[in-house]
Formats: C-alpha cells, sequence, structure tokens
C-alpha cells in the first residue's frame, strides 16, 4: 500500500516542480533545457497514471514525449530560419 502513494505523491511533486521549471523556463536560452523543463511534468503524470494502470501510463509518456518534443524543435527550427540567437 505505501508503494502506490511513494509513486502517487512523487508524481505529484513532480508535476508541480515541473510545471515552475516551464514557466521559468522560457527566460532559458538553450533549446535543451527548455525540452527537458517539459519532460519533467510529462514524467510525473506518468507516475500519478501509474499508480491506477501501466497501460494509461506508458501511452501517456509516449504521447506526451512525442507531442512535446515535435513542437520545440519545430519553434526551435523556426526561430533558426528567421535568424534568432538562441
Amino acid at each position: 500500500m505505501l508503494d502506490i502513494y511513494i509513486w502517487f505523491y512523487t508524481g505529484c511533486a513532480l508535476v508541480i516542480l515541473g510545471c515552475i521549471a516551464t514557466v521559468i523556463g522560457p527566460g532559458v536560452k538553450d533549446p535543451i533545457v527548455r525540452i527537458i523543463n517539459t519532460e519533467i511534468p510529462a514524467v510525473g503524470v506518468s507516475m500519478i497514471f501509474l499508480t491506477y494502470n501501466d497501460t494509461i501510463a506508458l501511452l501517456t509518456y509516449v504521447a506526451a514525449t512525442v507531442l512535446i518534443t515535435m513542437v520545440l524543435l519545430r519553434a526551435v527550427v523556426r526561430l533558426e530560419e528567421m535568424g534568432a540567437e538562441l
């Protein structure tokens, strides 16, 4: 029973800390750090879902990772095309 609470509360903490890091993250110039900042909440949400069902946790993590990476990489490419310095 304690194991379920550990996953749930660790996931909640990662979601909260990850959201704060993502809000503060746009001040960071490195695009890799921005991607890592958005991955932290995705892992937290997956850990919360892990307490309920393993399949939901895996699908959520994969979908969130793919979508976030595609959007951020497209934004970095767009900024490079415009000639902006990262």
